[in-house]
């Protein structure tokens, strides 16, 4: 019997393990990196000394939590820049990455590095950014972006963006997806007439005023 002991705990530590991290990115999703380690503890149902045993900092923590969302900008990062498209390449991007950031207030907060806590996301920004540079260069070189951009226009365009978080979860994503259209449309070197998306991609309904 005392056989089975060590392998059902490392079944519960597992477990745990599983049940903070889901809880953190549920936490740190909607409230941002500034939710505090026990209120992660106690949405996952652990008590705190579980919690600083499988992360004993709250950057580890954060670090884990967005694992999945460092690998999906680091390929966005790495699928654009192989784009025969440097236009292309650029605008899906942007897109990529708003769309990440629509998903997570914290993901979003870490990438900006608004946070002590999670410096370590400064190296995926920082990739993030020279990429966009480099596909900058290359698009302006074509003549289809706007030869006064500049690499500071894509941080601007994320402090704004950051404004999404405020709007309801169930219309996040879309108003994101309608928001990076905006931007792309204002890069563009001879931007298009009209609304990007059409009226039916907007995330709200329209008014009924007369």
């Amino acid at each position: 019997m005392t056989d089975h002991l060590p392998h059902a705990m490392r079944s519960d530590a597992l477990d745990n393990r599983a049940r903070i991290l889901d809880a953190a990115r549920a936490v740190f999703g909607e409230v941002g990196l500034s939710a505090p380690m026990r209120e992660v503890a106690r949405q996952a149902g652990v008590g705190p000394a579980t919690l600083y045993r499988h992360f004993p900092t709250k950057q580890t923590l954060i670090a884990e939590t967005f694992a999945e969302q460092r690998r999906d900008c680091h390929a966005a990062v790495r699928d654009a820049l192989a784009d025969p498209d440097p236009w292309h390449g650029f605008r899906t991007l942007i897109e990529r990455i708003c769309e990440l950031h629509a998903h997570s207030r914290g993901f979003a907060d870490a990438f900006m590095t608004a946070f002590p806590e999670a410096m370590d996301f400064a190296a995926d920004r920082e990739r993030t950014l020279h990429a966009v540079g480099e596909l900058a260069r290359r698009a302006q070189e074509t003549g289809r972006l706007r030869a006064g951009f500049v690499v500071d226009d894509l941080v601007l365009m994320l402090m704004a963006h950051r404004g999404l978080q405020d709007t309801p979860r169930a219309t996040r994503v879309a108003a994101s997806r309608r928001f990076a259209a905006y931007v792309i449309e204002a890069f563009r070197a001879a931007p298009e007439t009209g609304a990007p998306g059409g009226p039916e991609a907007s995330p709200w309904p329209a008014s009924t005023s007369r």
